[in-house]
């Protein structure tokens, strides 16, 4: 599948299998930065990218991240197919979850990203009566 991407500065990579078998490509920060104890930003990536028609690209975690005191505050992102005018850069937020500052490098990886397929769905709307009676009983139900 190929992607249209956009460099909004010079001084960024582009994001990289680094395997041939990587599920996901890498993304880099495009900024050497600091981060206060619990303190949560936004670091810059320098890309645009142009979601083929019908996908979204998902940012994860890498599974190295819990080594750099940093975790992702919503786990990961979704970014629609939309997503991709000029001001619409990928954005990485990261919260320090340690007591000391850390300081993340340019080019550091904190990132993945990877492509899905979109489905819309439309809505069927049931009456109680035509709901499944099968329950499994609420929230937790499968394990004692």
């Amino acid at each position: 599948m190929e992607v249209g991407i956009t460099r909004i500065r010079e001084d960024v990579s582009l994001p990289e299998y680094k395997t041939g078998g990587a599920a996901c490509f890498d993304i880099a920060c495009a900024d050497e930065t600091e981060i206060g104890p619990g303190e949560t930003k936004y670091l810059s990536t320098g890309l645009v990218l142009q979601t083929p028609p019908g996908h979204a690209l998902i940012m994860a975690p890498r599974s190295s991240i819990g080594k750099s005191g940093i975790a992702l505050p919503n786990s990961f992102g979704i970014f629609d197919e939309d997503y991709c005018g000029p001001e619409d850069e990928l954005k990485i937020i990261a919260k320090n979850v340690t007591d000391k500052v850390v300081k993340i490098e340019k080019g550091q990886r904190l990132v993945q990203g990877y492509f899905i397929k979109v489905d819309h769905v439309t809505w069927k709307e049931l009456n109680v009566s035509e709901i499944k009676q099968n329950s499994r009983g609420g929230i937790g139900s499968t394990g004692k």
